[in-house]
């Protein structure tokens, strides 16, 4: 098995910690306007699939797989010139563009999510992939990784890795000051001083603790009881964690695709879909404090965010892949 990327972008260098091989193509997305930096970006496209089909060639590649990126595109079409097969995941709720134009070229579809028009037999729902340490995560261990009491009540509150202002703001407001259970907040690197001194100022006590980031972001979710968050790719770690939450969507996201994550666990009775309009200091208040004193709907939440999870994602996918290299 071996990786392609752009290279010089977030995750690269990861495969090889790994001990897989790592070939680049210099690649970058479309822009969503009119620009001449959208032509720039074709040729550049054009020329990576024979840039591409060398790769394939080198690593004596049998199966191409698509993650979704704007990688997918090329990868795809350079797959079906070397006879190769293609098999793409999608790891959203709405189709996104490189898979839409990859598609054609694919023996196999994983999708995250059942996706309206996307039914036919090549198109397979899976789930999303989690990584080991979600699976492994538990309450007991994420307490004392957070230096947390084991019992006691514990609100998560995370706007993805860049931060979120809008949940930022509301949740300083609802909680400040001296929230009554721990506070667990992860406002984003670039915010943290800002969430920082403006927890001192208001005298959210000791029980408001506040992050930029967490690598062991799974570890935060098994140590709480509630968790107020955007609704990207951690909404398969929810689940798969058994955490009730409320759900923020980004109302910015291609094709409003975090509305559609939330209304996944929304339907499946294990969230709150809150608008980021709605997302203010007195209604989030008021949807905590109603959840926190009715344990028995707490409960229920987080059996149905396991209950929708598929903590075998990964391991259907793998199926999908083998079974198109042996054909």
């Amino acid at each position: 098995m071996s990786f392609v990327g752009v290279g010089g972008r977030a995750g690269s260098g990861i495969p090889e910690q790994h001990g897989y091989p790592e070939d680049h193509v210099p690649l970058r997305g479309f822009d969503r306007r009119l620009s001449l930096r959208n032509l720039r970006t074709a040729l550049q496209a054009a020329f990576a699939v024979p840039r591409m089909m060398r790769v394939l060639r080198h690593r004596h590649a049998d199966v191409v797989v698509g993650g979704g990126g704007y990688m997918a595109g090329p990868a795809a079409v350079s797959g079906r010139l070397t006879r190769r097969r293609v098999v793409l995941m999608e790891a959203d709720s709405r189709f996104g563009l490189a898979n839409r134009l990859a598609a054609p070229f694919a023996k196999r579809v994983a999708l995250a999510f059942p996706i309206a028009g996307r039914t036919r037999r090549k198109y397979v729902v899976t789930g999303r992939p989690v990584g080991r340490a979600v699976r492994d995560a538990n309450r007991a261990e994420g307490r004392q990784r957070l230096g947390l009491a084991p019992t006691g009540t514990c609100v998560l509150v995370a706007g993805g890795s860049q931060g979120a202002q809008s949940i930022n703001d509301a949740a300083l407001g609802a909680f400040c000051p001296n929230p009554p259970f721990d506070v667990v907040h992860v406002a984003g690197a670039r915010n943290e001083d800002e969430v920082r001194a403006r927890v001192a100022d208001g005298g959210c006590g000791p029980r408001y603790h506040v992050y930029g980031f967490l690598d062991d972001y799974p570890a935060a979710v098994a140590a709480a009881d509630l968790v107020i968050s955007r609704s990207g790719g951690s909404v398969f770690e929810l689940a798969a964690i058994g955490r009730p939450s409320i759900l923020i969507p980004y109302p910015h996201a291609t094709a409003d695709h975090q509305t559609g994550n939330a209304q996944w666990l929304a339907d499946a009775g294990a969230a709150i879909l809150l608008p980021d309009s709605e997302c203010t200091a007195d209604r989030l208040k008021e949807i905590v404090g109603a959840l926190l004193v009715d344990r028995h709907r707490l409960e229920a939440m987080g059996e149905a965010a396991r209950h929708a999870a598929r903590p075998d994602a990964a391991e259907r996918i793998a199926d999908l892949v083998e079974q198109a290299a042996r054909r």
